[in-house]
């Protein structure tokens, strides 16, 4: 699966990379480095969304290309939910497919650290797909 997701220059930018698959779904991660870094040793907030955004685009992709569909995709709303602080470390996260109706889906993702059972952040999106 790797291979087969291409990711948009935001992502590229800032160092995201598809790393293994899980249950199908592309897995996600960032190093942690000036690019991400806002205050000293953290992730920036808007680089945890940024691969939170990335890793939901990405799950609903592998997903309708597993179903022989490739319509537009527009965002209706992505909410992001901050749990803790991202270290100086590298992020992970995957997009859970919640919803795959013919004109909308909903997906859920997380992203973590060390431990997935402590996401730092979590986000719920839901995609116009035209």
């Amino acid at each position: 699966m790797p291979d087969t997701i291409e990711l948009p220059a935001y992502a590229r930018s800032l160092g995201i990379t598809v790393c293994s698959e899980d249950a199908g779904m592309p897995v996600l991660t960032v190093a942690f480095g000036p690019n991400v870094e806002g205050r000293p040793a953290h992730f920036h907030g808007g680089a945890t969304a940024g691969l939170l955004e990335t890793a939901g685009y990405a799950a609903l992709h592998a997903a309708l290309q597993a179903a022989g569909r490739d319509p537009q995709l527009k965002p209706i709303n992505i909410t992001v939910q901050y749990l803790a602080a991202g270290k100086s470390q590298a992020s992970f996260a995957v997009g859970r497919i919640t919803r795959l109706g013919r004109r909308n889906a909903n997906v859920a993702v997380e992203a973590w650290q060390d431990d997935r059972s402590r996401p730092i952040a979590t986000a719920v999106m839901n995609i116009l797909m035209v």
